[in-house]
């Protein structure tokens, strides 16, 4: 599988995906930069890692929306290409278009920085094919706007159309809902706060993340 992980100014998070997708795929993924304009051909999965893209000015997201490579992103996603926008990527994701919604200040206007439980509420997407619906995991969060927020009526067809992938299951950051992660309306594109990428190895004290990314190597394989 070839994949690619984008990197903008700010982003602090790309080698940890990247460590994450070379080792459950075998290989590494290529790291292309804000200003390209094109993906490497052939791209089978494509991820915006966590950090502080352009250091998070105006919003959080809203600079590297614009960045040249997020044409080629949107074409590719448009395509069916799978592609994870993890904590920052989120946020982007948004601010492109690409997912509703959008990601606020946390409700307690403090950084959040802890392992939190979510609930999965959909297992049948490309992303959450190796969990269970309903199981109960743990992945690390580390944001500041991490308070997702979207209109009732965006909200219900996400809750009626199974879009919202994972839940908190506890308090954290406000979100409506308790939403911590959603896909788009085709399922190829998922945005989450936590860190699946900080939850894979035995050294993290947790490896509920690796199954995500072990279960889309399988589905898109």
């Amino acid at each position: 599988m070839k994949s690619a992980v984008i990197v903008f100014p700010g982003s602090n998070c790309g080698r940890d995906v990247a460590v994450a997708i070379e080792q459950v795929t075998g290989r590494a993924p290529a790291m292309v930069w804000h200003r390209d304009g094109e993906l490497p051909q052939g791209t089978d999965l494509i991820a915006l890692p966590g950090g502080f893209s352009y250091g998070d000015y105006l919003r959080s997201g809203a600079m590297a929306a614009r960045a040249p490579i997020m044409r080629a992103v949107g074409e590719a996603a448009s395509r069916g290409v799978p592609v994870i926008g993890i904590c920052n990527g989120f946020q982007v994701l948004t601010e492109a278009g690409l997912l509703p919604g959008a990601l606020m200040r946390n409700a307690g206007l403090a950084f959040v920085c802890r392992p939190v439980a979510l609930t999965v509420e959909n297992s049948q997407s490309l992303f959450t094919a190796g969990y269970r619906s309903g199981e109960t995991v743990t992945f690390p969060v580390a944001h500041h706007d991490g308070n997702y927020q979207a209109d009732q009526a965006t909200l219900d067809r996400l809750e009626g159309e199974g879009r919202v992938a994972f839940r908190y299951a506890e308090p954290v950051n406000g979100s409506a809902r308790s939403i911590a992660g959603i896909l788009n309306d085709s399922g190829n594109v998922l945005g989450l706060m936590p860190h699946p990428e900080r939850a894979f190895e035995p050294a993290h004290g947790c490896t509920d993340g690796r199954r995500l990314f072990e279960g889309l190597l399988e589905a898109v394989a």
